[in-house]
């Protein structure tokens, strides 16, 4: 079994004006498309070839050595962007046990967002943001370059189940928001599709 891109569950276009469509095509068919043809190359041949990629980054530490850094970077990268699409619709409306939690856990919906756009600004170079699960608490965590906190503490710093991630990687957003990462992150709230986030929290009870 090799890898392979996974369509995207609306056109290139439907998530204007927030992310623009040409950043999309290219996200998607080019970015993506190449971790995954380098995680295939480094995959080929190996026993973890049959492995879905959730499984692979949750077990880096059982892959060979001289693997290890390319798929923990593609694989890695395959997993988060295959992730990240299902996130994005808009129109979508945070509720339920969701809602909740994240009033529980940061005592309102306002201070969570803060404290995601407080993770994405303070986090240097390439990464991404994550709302996780972890020991029936949410958090926001952020891991550098592909890394997912699936990979785990050893591995990443983190750990915890995403519910909702968002790629702040300069190729998400640079043709439309140049250097201000910020509104990048502040549009992104439009475009959350808060009915897979709810089914990403429902699976972690």
């Amino acid at each position: 079994m090799s890898y392979t891109l996974p369509d995207l569950p609306y056109a290139y276009n439907a998530l204007e004006p927030y992310f623009d469509q040409t950043t999309m095509f290219i996200h998607h068919t080019k970015h993506h498309q190449t971790y995954i043809d380098n995680a295939n190359l480094a995959l080929a041949g190996t026993e973890f070839s049959d492995t879905l990629v959730e499984h692979l980054i949750s077990a880096l530490d059982q892959v060979p050595d001289n693997k290890k850094n390319i798929l923990r970077n593609n694989a890695g990268g395959h997993a988060n962007h295959s992730f990240f699409w299902k996130g994005l619709k808009p129109n979508t409306h945070l509720k339920g046990d969701l809602k909740k939690a994240i009033e529980n856990d940061f005592g309102s919906i306002d201070h969570f967002k803060e404290t995601f756009e407080r993770a994405a600004s303070s986090c240097f170079g390439s990464g991404w943001v994550w709302l996780v699960r972890k020991n029936n608490k949410l958090l926001v965590v952020s891991t550098t370059n592909q890394d997912n906190p699936l990979m785990g503490e050893l591995i990443c710093g983190t750990s915890g189940t995403p519910i909702l991630g968002l790629d702040i990687w300069e190729h998400a957003y640079y043709l439309k928001y140049q250097n201000q990462r910020m509104h990048y992150v502040k549009a992104f709230w439009n475009i959350v599709n808060w009915d897979q986030a709810s089914i990403n929290f429902v699976k972690t009870m």
